[in-house]
């Protein structure tokens, strides 16, 4: 049974950076397609980022390019996303989500594309 369990959201200034980290049990990060969403009050879930340790690829929203980084540490079987210069556009529940492919979906993917998903962590930018 695979279980995704994020940690590392809460509230942060405008400008600033935070780290989520994603830990799984019956599932290695390494081996498959995985990546980060995120949903703000009203919105749609939305992809912002795909990592395939196996292809050697990565893949990100333009709204967070150059901002977001996301990694695979191996040893500790963790999805990690560091972000930075965080607006307030940002708010919203960031969600892991792993698939069973070895290749990312094309422009992400929509969330139908990731069979797991971990249950959330909240990101507030201004308070």
């Amino acid at each position: 049974q695979v279980q995704l369990v994020e940690s590392g959201g809460g509230p942060v200034q405008p400008g600033g950076s935070l780290r989520l980290s994603c830990a799984a049990s019956g599932y290695r990060f390494d081996d498959y397609a995985v990546g980060w969403f995120r949903q703000a009050p009203g919105k749609e879930r939305e992809g912002i980022t795909c990592i395939s340790r196996r292809e050697g690829t990565t893949f990100y929203r333009t709204s967070v390019k150059g901002r977001f980084t996301i990694s695979i540490d191996s040893a500790k079987n963790t999805l990690d996303l560091e972000m930075k210069d965080l607006n307030d556009d940002d708010t919203a529940v960031y969600y892991c989500a792993a698939t069973e492919r070895r290749t990312c979906p094309p422009f992400i993917g929509g969330p139908q594309k990731y069979q797991y998903w971990g249950q959330g962590t909240q990101v507030t930018v201004g308070l």
